[in-house]
């Protein structure tokens, strides 16, 4: 039997983890109701934010900086070819590869979509002053770039 009058050894508001995994929820879900506006969703969010930042990347250039595993970046390029926002070609020095450029429609969303997100950011971190936020996005970024030492930024 467990003695529970005390409470647990690790409350969920004292669990970095559990705050983390409600906070990223919760933003996953704003997001995605933002971008639903404009016909995309949260699963193609990562994949275009990339591109956007680097057109013509591997797919395993992709899968690395969207955290994701490969299958995943394959069945989201398909969906992303379908809507004509990416296009596939080959890799100019690799048979095997393939790079990954946006198409016209793709890079026209990035202004409406990135600004959808600015507008999510500003509604999740609205009871912060601007230190707070440049604080909490500092230490994100160094957790992170710690964790994750070979991701690109």
């Amino acid at each position: 039997m467990i003695d529970n009058q005390q409470g647990p050894k690790l409350p969920r508001h004292m669990s970095f983890g559990w705050l983390i995994a409600v906070l990223g929820n919760d933003m996953a879900n704003s997001l995605d109701g933002h971008l639903k506006k404009i016909g995309l969703n949260i699963s193609l969010w990562p994949t275009l934010f990339a591109l956007w930042e680097e057109d013509g990347l591997t797919q395993t250039e992709l899968t690395n900086r969207c955290n994701t595993a490969h299958y995943t970046t394959t069945r989201l390029l398909d969906s992303l070819e379908k809507m004509e926002l990416v296009e596939r070609q080959p890799h100019p020095t690799s048979r095997r590869a393939h790079l990954v450029y946006l198409t016209k429609k793709g890079r026209e969303l990035e202004a409406e979509a990135t600004s959808l997100a600015k507008q999510c950011n500003d509604e999740i971190l609205s009871g912060l002053s601007a230190d707070e936020k440049e604080l909490a996005h500092s230490l994100m970024l160094r957790i992170i770039k710690k964790r994750n030492p070979d991701m690109k930024f």
